[in-house]
């Protein structure tokens, strides 16, 4: 059985939008690592409507490889209720119910990488879907843009490794509290 796995950078104020504006200086080859780990262990990828359209405008002409032919090769699916004709190759469309993601989960043997979808993590959280939360915490405050959780949530979870890089990033997994 598989299980779910959704990945953010996020700044101190809890900021997940737009990392490629705040996070690059950060990167080096300790994140590269956890990064590279990740990827190996995944055997599907699962992504919301928004990200489907952000991620599909990129990743089939990109030549940034290893992570293209990563992305086009790995099998995707998208939770959604309008999508009716994906045109990134490898793509599956679900619809936006637990039960089709717990079919997903029973039929992946392995991880099933989830990244960048807030609304679509908050989702999996609230119908007991999600399986873990891996961060790596940036020591920057951006200030303002989306968030992972939003104001008034509360979701308690249990931290199951942490590891804090030369750059001052923090690598945290969590899984919802039991």
């Amino acid at each position: 059985m598989g299980k779910i796995v959704a990945n953010f950078f996020i700044a101190l104020d809890g900021v997940v939008e737009a990392p490629e504006s705040w996070h690059m200086s950060y990167i080096n080859d300790e994140m590269m690592a956890v990064i590279g780990a990740g990827m190996e262990r995944n055997k599907a990828f699962l992504m919301g409507r928004k990200g489907y359209d952000g991620w599909a405008a990129y990743w089939p002409t990109s030549t940034d490889e290893p992570y293209a032919s990563y992305f086009n090769d790995i099998p995707k699916y998208v939770i959604s209720s309008t999508l009716r004709d994906p045109s990134w190759k490898n793509t599956t469309v679900l619809p936006g119910e637990a039960g089709a993601v717990r079919q997903l989960k029973e039929s992946v043997d392995g991880d099933i990488l989830m990244t960048g979808s807030t609304v679509t993590v908050r989702w999996l959280l609230a119908n007991g879907l999600l399986d873990e939360l891996r961060l790596l915490l940036h020591p920057v405050a951006v200030g303002s843009g989306q968030k992972l959780f939003e104001d008034g949530m509360t979701q308690k979870l249990d931290l199951v490794h942490s590891q804090a890089f030369s750059t001052g990033v923090l690598d945290l997994v969590y899984r919802p509290a039991s």
